[in-house]
């Protein structure tokens, strides 16, 4: 952690990570301010957005002596996530909501919020670290815990934004985190790790969700031949690569969505090899700097392997067939550690 004096505003979710990263900025000797973003007004169950979330944060800010507020975003967070993630259903795609969080209320509406408060810089709990590589050029690389790496939900960041932002534990582990934790005696040391999706409850899941939102309607599941073989209750909840709830007879050979067609409500299916594709077509694909045009690797999930490609114009062609991606998906490209671009799969046309 670089010493200093800069004014950092810090996104402290009432969880471990975000709470060792105020921490460590205060040991480093900045000027740190706390604050909790209420983005889910709604129903949720999943650790994060609630009232306790926010109890949390203000514990350890008062642990580590600095203010902490509290920054209402509910009205941006209804507009640039989740109401284009109930769209996204709507038309048959598989959103990553995460992600657009990320693009449109940590790293735009809070560096906004900081910019206008006279802050330095804003900083995350974010697993991931900011690689400089001099005159201006910062590209997200992955953080240290490959378990816990989080670059892929912060791929967006360029590099003017990357300058004002900080991951202080992007070099740590889980486990070394939590023993920071442990040490400067905060109260989330052993806070379990929350849900992904902030406004989907355990209890009612998607389909509570999205059928208080939009119209669903009960799909017909088809082979490769186009014959009729099961059905779905809602076609706008299926996803390419599902293979549970398609409604097919016992004994039937393992299968996997390949195809969802909202306008028909129909689902196709086939089998895993089915999956494999050798490219696949992006949209909104933007680069950290210069396009590449050598040897990368494409990462379609948080978690998932990185697999060798190259890019030719918006299309990702993968050195070896790699499974598919539903459409609505981040693609994000690395080179080595480093994220260099990425985009989201198209729709088929």
């Amino acid at each position: 952690m670089t010493r200093g004096s800069a004014r950092v505003l810090v996104a402290m979710s009432g969880g471990v990570d975000s709470s060792v990263a105020a921490a460590l900025l205060v040991e480093a000797g900045h000027r740190v301010v706390g604050a909790t973003l209420k983005l889910w007004g709604g129903e949720s169950d999943s650790g994060c957005c609630s009232v306790a979330d926010v109890d949390d944060a203000r514990s350890v800010a008062r642990c580590l002596g600095i203010e902490h507020h509290v920054f209402n975003f509910g009205d941006d967070f209804d507009e640039h996530v989740v109401g284009p993630y109930v769209t996204d259903h709507a038309a048959g795609r598989t959103p990553n909501p995460c992600i657009e969080c990320n693009r449109h209320l940590k790293f735009d509406r809070l560096l906004r919020r900081a910019d206008a408060l006279g802050f330095d810089a804003v900083a995350t709990g974010h697993h991931a670290r900011i690689v400089d590589h001099g005159d201006g050029n910062r590209r997200v690389a992955r953080g240290a815990d490959a378990a816990k790496d989080q670059s892929y939900v912060v791929h967006m960041l360029d590099a003017p934004t990357l300058a004002r932002v900080r991951f202080p534990v992007g070099h740590l582990t889980k486990a070394a985190v939590r023993s920071e934790a442990a040490r400067l005696g905060l109260g989330t040391a052993d806070k379990p790790d929350s849900q992904d999706v902030c406004f989907i409850t355990a209890t009612g899941g998607r389909s509570t969700f999205l059928g208080d939102r939009i119209a669903t309607r009960p799909g017909r599941v088809l082979d490769a031949a186009g014959a009729t073989v099961g059905a779905v209750p809602a076609v706008e909840l299926v996803t390419i690569g599902q293979r549970r709830g398609l409604g097919l007879p016992g004994g039937h050979e393992p299968a996997y969505v390949i195809g969802v067609d909202v306008v028909s409500a129909t689902v196709t299916i086939g089998s895993e090899a089915d999956l494999l594709v050798e490219t696949v077509r992006l949209r909104d694909l933007t680069w950290i700097g210069s396009p590449v045009e050598g040897p990368l690797r494409a990462q379609t999930s948080a978690h998932g392997l990185a697999r060798p490609c190259r890019v030719a114009g918006t299309t990702v062609v993968y050195t070896e067939p790699s499974r598919r991606a539903a459409p609505g998906q981040s693609v994000v490209l690395y080179d080595g550690d480093e994220v260099v671009g990425g985009g989201i799969v198209a729709s088929p046309s």
